[in-house]
């Protein structure tokens, strides 16, 4: 049985995925999905066990891939474009690797098909303080979060998936539990070995350390057809940091694109 996504969708043309990153929903990438509309139909998904979406047991890139491809069954759409930042391209990957036929083009941002260690434990002590604390504000969340993590931008990202329930108090829209639980798989490389034969753009941030030099030969080795872009000046948060910039170079790397051809049905 299908896991239920939710799924925003808007605009007209071929099909655009957008797969956020982790403890993030789909309206991360809103500023790109309204830049794609005019020309994409573009799908903006809540991962499985963020935002609206339903929450998987053992969360992993392969089950999280998965899930995607069968809602993409449900939908009645064959082959899509995807575009995953952090967590979301780690997914974006494993899908375009395990079901080539259904990725027909594939853009990551800042993040390389590779093991990762551990990075994660002050947001984890953050989150799980918020929701210890039965915040009613925003600010005070803010402020609890400073206490354990540095710059801005990341506790701006947070906050976005806050929400406010019956009684007022703000809770995760997201499982935290199941991801601290699954943290290890979300660290890890896709499982497939097989290459992803389509067109790839990877977008690095100039100052993030996400995708590196020694990165590289991974990347060549699993899609041959990648290419790299670098914005300079960016973190890990590019997208946000520079959305105009960011916006167009995903445009630029899809408009010129034209479908493949699925193999005819046995």
């Amino acid at each position: 049985m299908a896991l239920d996504l939710y799924v925003k969708q808007i605009g007209e043309g071929p099909a655009v995925m957008l797969l956020h990153g982790l403890f993030g929903a789909g309206g991360n990438l809103g500023g790109l999905a309204r830049a794609l509309r005019a020309k994409f139909t573009v799908f903006s998904v809540d991962l499985p066990s963020h935002g609206r979406s339903e929450c998987l047991k053992n969360p992993s890139l392969s089950a999280m891939a998965e899930s995607i491809q069968q809602w993409m069954d449900t939908a009645g759409i064959a082959q899509t474009h995807l575009v995953g930042h952090s967590l979301g391209g780690k997914i974006a990957m494993q899908l375009a690797l395990q079901y080539p036929q259904r990725v027909e083009s594939l853009v990551v941002a800042d993040i390389a098909p590779v093991k990762y260690s551990a990075h994660h434990d002050a947001v984890f002590a953050a989150l799980g303080e918020i929701g210890a604390a039965h915040c009613t504000r925003r600010e005070q969340a803010a402020d609890l979060m400073a206490q354990h993590l540095k710059g801005d931008a990341l506790i701006q990202f947070l906050l976005m998936s806050l929400r406010h329930d019956a009684e007022g108090i703000l809770r995760w829209r997201f499982d935290l539990q199941g991801l601290r639980r699954s943290y290890s798989s979300m660290l890890a490389a896709p499982s497939v070995e097989q290459p992803y034969s389509g067109p790839v753009l990877f977008i690095k941030g100039g100052t993030s350390d996400y995708i590196l030099e020694a990165h590289w030969p991974v990347i060549q080795r699993l899609f041959p057809e990648a290419s790299i872009k670098v914005m300079s000046g960016c973190s890990h948060w590019l997208h946000a940091e520079k959305p105009q910039l960011f916006n167009g170079i995903v445009e630029r790397f899809l408009v010129p694109l034209k479908p493949r051809m699925l193999p005819h049905a046995k």
